[in-house]
């Protein structure tokens, strides 16, 4: 049971999952796509969620030498060992999204 606990402790919230996966689809994304990408997010929440996620190593930001400065966000390789559970995620959304219709 402690193993989900950890789970849950590090992808807990509203928005995490739902960032990671945005990450996971396009590989690489900027603040700016995130927030667009993650519906009712604001700015200081995508943040302060994006941070959680570099200290917890799932994450990795870069901030490209351009003007204006842009910043890139990828998954670490430990971040990409989620992508099976968002695979199945998905799924399991689209299944239960069609058994409630059909109802």
């Amino acid at each position: 049971m402690r193993a989900v606990q950890d789970c849950m402790d590090v992808l807990n919230g509203k928005w995490k999952i739902a960032i990671i996966s945005s990450i996971c689809y396009y590989s690489k994304r900027r603040f700016s796509d995130i927030l667009n990408d993650v519906d009712g997010i604001s700015n200081k929440m995508l943040s302060k969620e994006l941070k959680e996620l570099e200290i917890n190593q799932l994450v990795k930001r870069t901030v490209l030498d351009t003007q204006p400065v842009t910043v890139q966000y990828e998954l670490t390789d430990h971040g990409w060992s989620l992508r099976t559970i968002i695979e199945n995620l998905t799924n399991w959304g689209i299944e239960h999204r069609k058994k409630i219709f059909e109802s």
